[in-house]
C-alpha cells in the first residue's frame, strides 16, 4: 500500500475530485487546508508572509491503483504556472482499522 500526498491550487481541488472518483476502485481521500511555499514566494509589503493558500490530498492505495492516481492528479492539477503544486509517493508499512481493531499491511 502507498500514501499519496498532493498539494494543488484550492480552485484545482474539485476538477481533481472529480477525475479521481473516475478511476475503478478509487478508495477515497482527506483533504486538507494548509499554507506553505516552495522556490518562487511572494512578496508582501507591510507584513512579510511567503505563505499561499495549498489543498492537500492524501490518499491510501493499493499497489496497482498508485500510478493512475498519481498521473490523474498530475494531468488535472497542472495549469503550467509555477505553484501548481506537488506530489509525493510514500510507502505505508501498516494501518489498522478502529472500528474492528483489524491491522494488516492492505486495508483497502
Amino acid at each position: 500500500m502507498k500514501e499519496i500526498r498532493a498539494y494543488i491550487q484550492p480552485h484545482k481541488l474539485s476538477q481533481v475530485t472529480i477525475a479521481l472518483m473516475e478511476v475503478p476502485g478509487f478508495p477515497g481521500m482527506t483533504v486538507i487546508d494548509c499554507d506553505g511555499f516552495g522556490r518562487e514566494r511572494t512578496e508582501h509589503s507591510q507584513d512579510y508572509k511567503p505563505f499561499l493558500p495549498k489543498k492537500r490530498i492524501e490518499i491510501l492505495a493499493p499497489e496497482h491503483l498508485v500510478e493512475k492516481i498519481f498521473e490523474t492528479v498530475m494531468r488535472v492539477a497542472h495549469s503550467g504556472n509555477h505553484g501548481d503544486g506537488k506530489v509525493y509517493i510514500f510507502d505505508v508499512l501498516e494501518g489498522g482499522r478502529i472500528s474492528s481493531g483489524e491491522r494488516a499491511v492492505d486495508l483497502g
